[in-house]
């Protein structure tokens, strides 16, 4: 708060409000590239139709493993991004 207040002062309240907001969206845009790359990377990897095999032959089990990497994979994104 005392920040907000001290840059209120100097008037520099729109950058510290609007930079942090940018670099969130900047982040946020590359988390969801290097995600999508990597769940693209994997389906192509994989010896199978992922679709075919949850969708068709109702396979829980790739289910719940393609689950695991999605969110290992957010897990390592986000703790990059956080730094």
């Amino acid at each position: 708060m005392q920040a907000l207040v001290s840059a209120a002062v100097t008037g520099n309240l729109i950058d510290e409000l609007v930079k942090p907001v940018v670099y969130t969206l900047i982040f946020t845009l590359i988390g969801i590239v290097v995600f999508a790359a990597a769940f693209f990377v994997m389906t192509k990897v994989a010896p199978f139709s992922i679709r075919k095999e949850i969708e068709e032959d109702q396979n829980t089990s790739l289910g719940i493993v393609i689950g695991s990497v999605i969110i290992g994979l957010a897990l390592i994104i986000s703790a990059a991004i956080k730094g």
